[in-house]
């Protein structure tokens, strides 16, 4: 079986003390080499080999190869204008190396079981051939970034880049190398072409969205997470109330630590004059489910989007055609997030519910919630219920270890014992969510009011917090405060197995 590598105390995770020592020395140096480009970069690109090589230094060898076949392969392409086959077999035969890579280590060991179970179904019982190999860090990640440099490159919506250290950099930027945002060859390839001034609103704008993620992070997602692991290791003698509160906490854990994350990384890369992709948009303030595929994993959503259901043919064509590009689209979506049937069906899970929603013309809305008011509407509310419920249906599948305890759960949640509140009072008391709930009020009230907004500390304008500097201060340090002290155990970060 593939496994991840398990968490050590040496890993160097945003927030452990290791990071919080490498950076501002990566920082301090990076800054002195200011306006020397071709330096910084040569920082980011040792900076960015030690960031990774401390978590497995064994893996570097897989992103050097990735960086350079990548540019290789660029270089070819522009060199061969006019020549389509040859550029196309240069496209592609990086694709499949990269796509080859990735297959191997995420899910060769996967789909040999699978394929021996298969088999024993018809009284075949070969011998199983599995490579247990450690799953590489990050390796979806940066994959899907130079398969997408590749393929604009071959489309021509970037010139091949030239200088092999801004490549360097692009692929392995060290804040969104681990898990995202997936960046796009036209957004940060370029930044990195160009002398970079230091930008002190810039600077404090992004220690402001790290701060918040660091909240989301270490407050909300580490003390969910005990909660939801008590209630998944106990599940068959839990009532449904507590596996529904159980399915409740972990969605908000998975989008503390995911978005949690993604706030740290754009908020790091801000520091180092890097803009770097939004990846959430206050996703479970969504009224629908595509609404809410357009606010969550915003990167890799529009990856997808852009490099296979366009190419399919999207929505063009008969009804079936774009039932049949959903359905590719999710199934590998369940896939890149992981080698188990459970990630294969949550996909599946989705396609079923935008194949519905297509199919009977539901409308997407597209402005944010409460449009020009503070309180949204009663039917605005509503949307937001269901399609917060639908998406905690998803989550339990997306947890669960396999797919018979996904069934055990919802069977056993959505029994009688669900209304049993009284029954439940008691092991509540032993979750300890003293310090959970309260965090997610805290978030859910602060990205509430700013929802049109880059992140919830972001703030201009004329309202309160923008024109008192001591009642934002005060706010940072309560907030500073509340992270060190209400912090859960010290936790991987959930994408990090992606």
């Amino acid at each position: 079986m593939l496994l991840l590598r398990g968490f050590r105390t040496t890993d160097m995770l945003f927030n452990s003390f290791t990071f919080l020592v490498f950076l501002p020395i990566v920082f301090a140096l990076y800054w002195l080499l200011a306006r020397r480009h071709r330096l910084q970069n040569l920082l980011v690109i040792a900076a960015s080999y030690t960031f990774y090589g401390w978590w497995d230094a064994r893996f570097l060898w897989l992103i050097v190869m990735t960086s350079v076949c990548s540019f290789a392969s660029g270089l070819l392409m522009d060199r061969f204008k006019g020549r389509d086959v040859t550029r196309r077999v240069v496209c592609a035969s990086n694709i499949a190396l990269n796509i080859a890579i990735l297959a191997v280590f995420k899910y060769f060991d996967f789909f040999a079981e699978s394929m021996c179970r298969l088999l024993a179904l018809f009284g075949y019982h070969p011998d199983v051939v599995t490579l247990n190999l450690v799953l590489p860090v990050g390796i979806s990640f940066y994959t899907f970034q130079a398969v997408g440099y590749t393929i604009d490159t071959y489309r021509g919506k970037i010139a091949a880049s030239r200088d092999i250290t801004e490549f360097f950099a692009f692929i392995c930027f060290f804040p969104q190398l681990v898990a995202g945002p997936i960046e796009r060859a036209t957004n940060l390839l370029p930044q990195f072409g160009h002398p970079r001034v230091f930008d002190y609103s810039k600077a404090t704008d992004g220690l402001r969205q790290m701060l918040w993620g660091f909240f989301k992070k270490m407050v909300i997602a580490d003390n969910c997470a005990m909660a939801v692991e008590q209630i998944w290791s106990d599940m068959g003698d839990m009532p449904g109330f507590m596996l529904f509160l159980g399915s409740v906490l972990f969605t908000f854990q998975i989008y503390g630590d995911f978005s949690g994350y993604s706030d740290i990384a754009i908020g790091c890369a801000r520091l180092f004059g890097i803009d770097l992709t939004r990846n959430f948009r206050y996703p479970y303030f969504s009224r629908s489910i595509p609404e809410f595929w357009r606010r969550w994993h915003i990167s890799l959503m529009t990856w997808l989007r852009d490099y296979i259901y366009f190419p399919l043919g999207g929505s063009r064509g008969t009804i079936w055609h774009t039932m049949r590009n959903v359905l590719v689209v999710w199934i590998i979506s369940g896939l890149w997030h992981g080698a188990n049937w459970t990630f294969v069906c949550w996909g599946l899970f989705y396609a079923v519910i935008l194949t519905v929603h297509r199919l009977f013309g539901f409308k997407v809305a597209k402005d944010e919630p409460a449009q020009g008011g503070l309180l949204p509407s009663f039917k605005e509310m509503g949307m937001m219920l269901v399609t917060f419920l639908i998406v905690n249906l998803g989550w339990i599948i997306f947890r669960a270890p396999s797919l018979t305890e996904a069934v055990q759960y919802m069977a056993t949640m959505c029994s009688s014992s669900l209304f049993d509140v009284s029954a439940s009072i008691g092991l509540m008391n032993g979750l300890q969510l003293s310090k959970a709930v309260p965090a997610i009020a805290l978030m859910l009230i602060a990205e509430w009011i700013q929802r049109d907004k880059q992140h919830a500390l972001q703030f201009t304008g004329q309202g309160l917090m923008s024109r008192s500097i001591a009642l934002r201060y005060t706010f940072y340090l309560l907030l500073i405060m509340t992270t060190l002290v209400y912090s859960g155990n010290k936790a991987e970060f959930i994408y990090f197995q992606f």
